[in-house]
């Protein structure tokens, strides 16, 4: 494998096997208000939902999370599988490595071969800087085909990348970068953040852009910082380690950023809630407080390395945790989730 490849299964491998979650997770700070008397069966909630004009059987986001290394592929298809049989979106990692090396480009477009109904493709935002413009247009172009992407994600991972060893922290020029590919493209732009949330002054400098949505990413999730921490205490940079140990569980809480952000753009764009998602409570919770939909990464991470039927297990799970939750609160559709009552204690 060359560095690339290294790094991509080193960041899989570190989640499944170390501690990398911040210290607390913010969504316990969200209680939904108990309705006794719901006045609806449960088996009459209705999941569906539409978003970025694809119908969606739930409001759940299967995140990025891999691609670029021979596991990736096997991780992306059970994924895939899970995705076309719930009609959930599905993204892939950053497709980086592919455009590198055209033999990865598999490991990222096996979900082709699943009736997915919308997709996403994923770069970080330090590439489109370096790019620059007509660079990044063509790369764009040809990420997007690689899966037959619907939409196209810009990945603000600045925190990851201060304390990656080989990181690439290229920040100038990235929010015009951000503007002139939301422009050129003929699919829809989000811009989602990797665990450190998106802030209120920043949702308003990205509302002045064309992008289409808002993918929150916020802390009390994975810390991509604790995951350079354990990159860099196996390559014994302690200066890496004891910066990214620091920086750990730095970031706005995702709750926090879903009400910056919502507040800041008038809720004119639909916003995922990514950050910590565990279950469907915490999905529930994400509606409430008006995501349009939920980002899950880790929880479906391990059963995505176990197999076909353990996928499938782990959403069916997390989708019956969210219809069990609209029922208790008494919302039989997505639009009601939003009317009912939030307590937050953050």
């Amino acid at each position: 494998m060359n560095q690339t490849e290294i790094r991509k299964d080193d960041h899989v491998r570190i989640s499944l096997e170390e501690h990398i979650a911040a210290h607390h997770n913010y969504w316990d700070e969200v209680k939904l208000i108990h309705n006794a008397l719901p006045e609806i069966n449960k088996d009459e909630v209705n999941l569906s939902t539409t978003l970025f004009d694809k119908a969606l059987g739930a409001p759940i986001i299967i995140s990025g999370m891999t691609g670029g290394y021979a596991k990736g592929k096997r991780i992306n298809e059970h994924l895939a599988v899970a995705a076309e049989h719930f009609q959930l979106g599905m993204g892939v990692g950053s497709q980086r490595s592919a455009l590198e090396n055209p033999a990865l480009k598999d490991t990222y477009g096996v979900i082709k071969d699943y009736d997915i109904p919308l997709r996403f493709s994923n770069i970080g935002a330090s590439q489109i800087v370096l790019w620059g413009p007509k660079n990044t247009l063509d790369h764009a172009h040809a990420m997007i085909d690689m899966i037959d992407a619907h939409v196209f994600i810009v990945c603000l991972n600045f925190l990851q990348e201060v304390f990656q060893p080989e990181g690439e922290a290229h920040a100038k020029g990235c929010l015009k970068a951000i503007a002139d590919l939301a422009d050129d493209l003929d699919i829809p732009l989000i811009v989602k953040e990797s665990g450190a949330g998106i802030s209120s002054e920043v949702a308003c400098r990205l509302a002045q852009t064309k992008i289409a949505g808002i993918d929150v990413g916020g802390a009390g999730g994975t810390s991509f910082s604790a995951i350079e921490h354990y990159r860099a205490k196996q390559i014994h940079d302690k200066l890496h380690a004891r910066g990214a140990k620091t920086f750990w569980d730095w970031g706005i809480p995702t709750p926090t950023s879903i009400l910056e952000v919502g507040e800041a753009t008038d809720w004119k764009l639909p916003i995922i809630a990514t950050g910590g998602i565990r279950n469907g409570l915490d999905a529930a919770k994400a509606l409430a407080l008006g995501a349009s939909a939920a980002g899950v990464a880790r929880a479906f991470l391990e059963p995505a390395t176990k197999g076909k039927n353990a996928t499938m297990s782990g959403v069916e799970a997390l989708i019956k945790e969210l219809r069990a939750a609209m029922f208790l609160v008494g919302a039989g559709t997505l639009q009601k989730m939003k009317d009912i009552g939030v307590d937050l204690w953050i």
